[in-house]
């Protein structure tokens, strides 16, 4: 039987990686794959030693509480490499981990290929030099990535994005807001406050009173998105703050942004899956002060929103660090939600990014690449 690793450090990331296994195993039905992922991987059939939630730091101070774990599951995973000697490994985003691990299977002449580049665009191009030492070949998400690595010499492919395969609502606008007893007077805005609980802390005060303004211009439903991996404490949390008339969603989330008025929503994977439903956005962000502060002058991007930098100009109000406050943020929804022009500027822009994305292939272009590398050409 072929063994392969298989790495995913965040929520996303073990979603993409689910549907690499299944794609692989389509071409390979004896393959086995183990690593780090969650439910989704288990699912596929990846024998998951260590779940992602273990992996969820965020910041540099939340890294640095939590580097006792980090390393036991460092060594852990060390040991299960070096007892099962897989044919290859395929590494999800999680730059951190994954390219400290990569120089381990380097050593052990184990091929690796990196799915979803490092933001070597942004900050800390310096792992290029990691990168091209340990990475077999790079599998890119953002089709502008790839000058940047054949300007360094390292092996690397546009597969598309992993989301044009998976951006899909299961049923109707009028089911959804039966579903969730939703006014059908009302303006919808769904909340994104992040996937980390790190995140939601950092972002929940400002959106709960930014929600009491709106609320008193506005006849409105809030729809608060509570991310998979958070833990039950945190959909409570996210309970408390909300308001009797709101709801709390612990599942369809692209129903819930791809039939609102508007989306709130943390910088991330879900400000392109927002654009790609084509719902109007507001991109908020903020981080601990021990590391944002210390780190902001490294950062080569003007923008932090995806959506922004993949457009190469600012389409949708992004609200960082000191300017998110309930304040601006309420200023910037009444803005949006009174103006149908604006809205369908921004709409308009989204068509455009679709276009830049690629086919809805990744999952079997990376699935064609792994199988590539272990066994040679294929069609």
């Amino acid at each position: 039987m072929n063994s392969f690793l298989i790495v995913a450090g965040e929520n996303s990331g073990e979603k993409y990686g689910a549907d690499v296994v299944r794609e692989f195993k389509k071409r390979d039905a004896s393959a086995s794959f183990f690593g780090i992922g969650g439910p989704r991987m288990q699912e596929a059939g990846v024998e998951v030693i260590f779940g992602v939630e273990e992996l969820s730091a965020i910041g540099l101070f939340e890294v640095f509480s939590s580097l006792a774990r980090i390393r036991r599951i460092f060594r852990g995973l060390e040991r299960e490499i070096g007892a099962r000697r897989p044919l290859a490994a395929v590494l999800i985003d999680s730059p951190d981990f994954n390219l400290r691990l990569a120089k381990g299977l380097k050593r052990q002449a184990i091929p690796v290929l990196y799915y979803i580049s490092p933001t070597v665009w942004a900050w800390r191009s310096g792992r290029l030099k990691t990168i091209k030492r340990t990475v077999e070949k790079m599998l890119l998400i953002f089709p502008f990535e790839k000058a940047i690595y054949d300007a360094h010499g390292i092996p690397a492919r546009f597969v598309g994005h992993p989301l044009m395969h998976k951006i899909r609502t299961q049923m109707s606008r009028a089911e959804f807001i039966k579903k969730y007893f939703l006014p059908t007077d009302a303006k919808i805005i769904t909340l994104l406050p992040g996937s980390r609980k790190t995140e939601v802390k950092h972002h929940l005060p400002a959106l709960t009173e930014a929600t009491r303004r709106i609320r008193s211009d506005f006849n409105v439903a809030f729809l608060w998105v509570v991310a998979e991996c958070l833990e039950p404490g945190w959909v409570e949390r996210l309970r408390a703050s909300a308001d009797d008339r709101d709801r709390v969603l612990t599942e369809d989330a692209y129903e819930a942004m791809a039939f609102s008025d508007l989306v709130l929503s943390a910088c991330g994977t879900a400000n392109l899956e927002a654009a790609l439903l084509g719902t109007p956005l507001i991109a908020f962000y903020r981080l601990s002060p021990l590391t944002y502060y210390p780190f902001r002058r490294l950062v080569k991007i003007r923008d932090y929103s995806i959506v922004n930098i993949l457009a190469g100009k600012r389409i949708i109000p992004e609200l960082i660090q000191g300017r998110f406050t309930a304040e601006r943020l309420a200023l910037e929804t009444s803005r949006l939600l009174q103006s149908d022009e604006k809205r369908a500027e921004m709409k308009a822009e989204f068509l455009k990014l679709r276009r830049l994305l690629g086919d809805d292939n990744a999952p079997a272009n990376v699935a064609r690449e792994l199988e590539k590398l272990v066994f040679g050409q294929t069609a």
